[in-house]
């Protein structure tokens, strides 16, 4: 059962398979745009390349992880979601 509060995209892989993501969170940092994607009990980073192409990239380095954690934090401090 999908959870009510998340949003979720079809993101479309180079051989045309579809898949299902929630959206977890969306965030800047560095000046790049970034969101926090999940499917299967897996997150992934949507990064917005230079060229506006997005692209999925898992986080398996733990000090980039950290770094990515901490800035999506600071950003919920910076703009609390309100009800």
């Amino acid at each position: 059962m999908k959870d009510d509060i998340k949003d979720f995209i079809m993101i479309e892989d180079e051989e045309g398979n579809q898949r299902e993501f929630a959206v977890e969170a969306l965030f800047t940092m560095n000046d790049k745009s970034f969101a926090l994607v999940s499917a299967d009990n897996k997150t992934f980073l949507m990064i917005e390349g230079e060229e506006g192409d997005q692209y999925l990239t898992g986080i398996e380095d733990s000090k980039e992880s950290k770094a990515i954690f901490d800035e999506y934090h600071n950003s919920l401090q910076d703009n609390p979601i309100i009800d």
